[in-house]
């Protein structure tokens, strides 16, 4: 079940709802009985599960090791050198 933040504008009452997708919006604040309570616009939380999601995707510490430099002319290294 979804949980909705709900604010009234009379008296500024904060209030965390846990209802059901089909339940009619609250209008009516429980805290001064105005009606003025409304639903407000969050972020959605969520986590992603199953296979092919990891603890450890899209965190810092996966930096790729470094490759190593190509080497300077004129040490034979290559077909080009001397």
């Amino acid at each position: 079940m979804p949980i909705y933040a709900y604010k009234c504008a009379a008296c500024g009452e904060q209030q965390d709802v846990m209802q059901k997708m089909a339940d009619a919006e609250l209008t009516v604040c429980p805290a001064c009985g105005a009606a003025a309570f409304s639903k407000q616009l969050t972020a959605a939380g969520f986590q992603l599960k199953g296979n092919g999601y990891y603890a450890t995707d899209f965190k810092g510490n996966s930096a790729k090791a470094a490759e190593p430099a190509a080497p300077a002319c004129g040490t034979s290294a290559c077909p080009a050198c001397p």
